[in-house]
């Protein structure tokens, strides 16, 4: 029997490089948790939460983002949190996750960062042990609040970085280069942290150069708008970057205004490393298969790119060479 493209994408083991753990907050545990915690959310029911989820652009969403995570209050919650997220991947053969958390959102709200490190590292050990799915964790900045407060967080965070891989800069883009946080960046270089940078989602593609040549990335997260700059593309093929591309996520901010649009082929045929991920899929409709399915259901993607995809994802994670090795053999025998 032949396997359809889709099906080949949902059986295919796969990684996840560009996640929001906050963003994996689905209604029914975000009603479930301000039961618990004793909150009461604006919203009346679980369906007026869906419709809460049709924002209009990247601003609206984190604004709909910062309120959702209020439930989020204790160790157990940050716990459930992780794991449920986990439970889901695993339904798409994710073998390895990267896990975005934004610490400065919760510090904020008074909540310890020992708290929410807890929980989700407990979650992530947890669900390497059940499914066999290795992660590593990513604390990043928030780039609409200053410099002073990454430094700030750093300080806090510092004491736990050997349970930390690599830092991370995101929220709204616009009006917040990457260079405004160089100082904070090249510290956590200093401290031997991994770096990883969202350019050129709404930001124009100076903010990739900022993020490559001020910031000293090793990855790109988004990366779509250095498409507009030739010069641009032709170094992030020369110097191997991979690029964390989520479909879904920019269609449903507006970054395309329509799916047939994406520029996954063109970044594909220029040579570049994308990956595909699902950045917040409670708010963006769907996980990371649903971001293969996306692609090829609008005929964006043939075999061999879907290949090529999954080969990049692999090759672009920060996991151990031997686990690499293996997760890509057993791709070649599924393409075979």
């Amino acid at each position: 029997m032949t396997v359809s493209l889709a099906e080949l994408a949902d059986q295919a083991p796969k990684v996840e490089l560009h996640l929001h753990i906050e963003g994996s907050l689905e209604p029914e545990l975000m009603f479930a948790l301000a039961e618990r915690n004793g909150i009461t959310l604006p919203y009346a029911d679980i369906e007026a939460v869906r419709q809460a989820y049709q924002f209009g652009n990247l601003q609206e969403f984190l604004d709909l983002y910062y309120q959702g995570m209020s439930v989020l209050q204790t160790e157990q919650d940050f716990y459930d949190l992780t794991f449920a997220y986990l439970k889901r991947i695993h339904a798409d053969n994710v073998v390895h996750t990267e896990v975005m958390f934004d610490p400065q959102a919760h510090l904020e709200r008074g909540i310890a960062f020992e708290t929410v490190l807890n929980g989700i590292e407990r979650a992530l050990q947890q669900g390497e042990l059940e499914f066999g799915i290795s992660f590593r964790l990513i604390m990043s900045f928030l780039r609409h609040l200053s410099e002073e407060s990454a430094f700030e967080t750093l300080a806090i965070a510092e004491p736990y970085l050997d349970r930390i891989h690599a830092v991370g800069l995101d929220s709204g883009e616009k009006g917040h280069p990457p260079e405004k946080f160089a100082r904070v960046f090249a510290r956590c270089r200093e401290l031997g942290l991994i770096i990883t940078v969202h350019a050129g989602e709404e930001g124009p593609p100076e903010y990739v150069w900022q993020a490559i040549d001020l910031l000293k990335v090793d990855r790109i997260d988004h990366g779509n708008r250095a498409m507009e700059d030739p010069a641009l593309v032709k170094v992030l093929v020369e110097r191997g970057y991979t690029l964390t591309v989520c479909p879904l996520s920019n269609h449903k901010l507006q970054v395309i205004d329509d799916l047939k649009q994406h520029p996954i082929p063109a970044m594909l045929a220029a040579g570049l490393k994308a990956t595909i991920n699902s950045d917040d899929p409670a708010y963006f409709g769907g996980y990371v298969n649903d971001n293969y399915r996306a692609l090829i259901n609008h005929g964006l993607i043939d075999r061999d790119q879907l290949h090529t995809l999954l080969l990049n994802g692999f090759d672009g994670a920060w996991m151990e060479d031997r686990a690499r090795a293996a997760y890509k053999a057993r791709l070649d025998q599924v393409f075979a």
